[in-house]
């Protein structure tokens, strides 16, 4: 039903046989396009969008990226999470990055947290990389971690041991 297209071979006019043998098996080999492969590079999936007329009621937890525009009662977990300026969170936001352009009620932990002029937070920020822009309405406590996102785990405790508080 399908025969081998003549473009591909090589003419009468095209060089060595050898020549003319490895053009044939280049065109038998040629490589097809195949996109499971675990050896291509997966395009990144576009960020989660909530719009303005959604309210959640719950947590949210991705490896990827939110855009929260409208209000969220709940933690939120992401890699990049981006508060819409006519945004509500109620709860905990951790992510890698963390912008801030409307309202958040709770602690926000970021290895960057950037809160823009339109920015109301009300609760402790925990951070790697700090930046409040001018405008920027903030309530709470600012403390830097070098890593902000595994809970409260700030610098390491003294290690006590019973034979050195003995005193023998």
């Amino acid at each position: 039903m399908f025969s081998k297209s003549k473009i591909n071979e090589p003419g009468p006019k095209q060089g060595t046989e050898a020549e003319k043998d490895t053009a044939t098996e280049m065109n038998q080999t040629k490589p097809t396009a195949d996109f499971s492969s675990s050896n291509t590079p997966k395009a990144k999936p576009p960020a989660s969008v909530l719009s303005a007329d959604l309210t959640i009621t719950g947590n949210i937890k991705t490896t990827g990226d939110v855009n929260i525009e409208g209000n969220v009662e709940g933690d939120i977990r992401a890699h990049l999470l981006t508060v819409g300026e006519g945004a509500t969170v109620k709860g905990e936001c951790i992510a890698d990055d963390v912008v801030v352009n409307g309202r958040v009620v709770g602690k926000v932990r970021g290895l960057k947290v950037r809160l823009t002029s339109t920015a109301r937070v009300e609760g402790d920020i925990i951070h790697k990389t700090i930046a409040i822009e001018s405008g920027a309405h903030f309530e709470g406590s600012v403390q830097r971690q070098e890593d902000p996102l595994n809970g409260n785990k700030s610098a390491p405790k003294p290690a006590t041991s019973a034979a050195s508080s003995s005193g023998q």
